[in-house]
């Protein structure tokens, strides 16, 4: 009987030991359990070493007189498209001012102010919408231009001329249901850098009948004069 109870006391000792080496291990000295993060080997960063969130949530944050933009095309026919700029949604599923066909919007390139959104139907609605509307802007105007579904089946040859002159050099390839994002601006001289396209191809197509969505952020310069 005293063996077993000397068994029984080392036993506790042992056990009140490994308790206590934990509690230290594991327990700050105020006794506050430490985060389920600390436990997975992860630390917390102070808050100066945080990583900043720039506008648009872009990668990248832009330098003085220049713009953050993020354009983001259509999936298939089933997710919309986005239009971001200086850190606010212009145009998406959300705010329900998407559409098929192609997405726009109008900025100001002094000030940066939103000055009209709206979506053209390139499959079955009337081009002669969106020619009016392009023919309209006004010089020193920044345009943002998303695709979703289908942007080519109405598009025609005085489309594509005003597109191409707000510095587009994709709008002539389009073709049925392939993607496009675009910022250009009335009055530019040179080619747009920012443009993506990508082609409507069965082989490559990461959706049936439809590619990729395609994603684009940059820093539009301001219009100084």
């Amino acid at each position: 009987m005293r063996v077993t109870a000397v068994i029984r006391y080392v036993a506790l000792l042992i056990t009140l030991l490994g308790t206590w080496l934990i509690m230290q291990t594991y327990f700050h000295s105020s006794w506050r359990a430490i985060s389920l993060r600390s436990w997975l080997g992860a630390t917390n960063k102070p808050s100066s070493e945080k990583l900043p969130r720039h506008k648009c949530g872009n990668q990248k944050s832009c330098p003085q007189n220049y713009f953050a933009f993020k354009i983001i095309s259509g999936a298939a026919n089933v997710v919309g498209p986005l239009i971001c700029f200086d850190d606010l949604v212009l145009m998406s599923s959300v705010k329900n001012n998407i559409g098929r066909g192609l997405n726009i919007a109008l900025v100001n390139g002094t000030t940066g102010q939103l000055l009209k959104t709206d979506s053209f139907d390139m499959y079955s609605g009337d081009i002669t919408k969106l020619q009016t509307f392009l023919q309209g802007i006004k010089r020193g105007t920044l345009v943002l231009t998303a695709s979703y579904d289908d942007a080519a089946t109405k598009m025609n040859d005085k489309v594509q001329a005003y597109f191409t002159e707000l510095g587009s050099s994709h709008v002539g390839k389009l073709g049925f249901r392939d993607n496009w994002v675009f910022l250009g601006a009335k009055g530019l001289m040179n080619k747009s850098p920012f443009e993506k396209h990508i082609k409507n191809d069965k082989e490559t197509n990461k959706y049936d009948g439809w590619p990729e969505l395609l994603e684009m952020e940059g820093c539009a310069p301001r219009k100084m004069d």
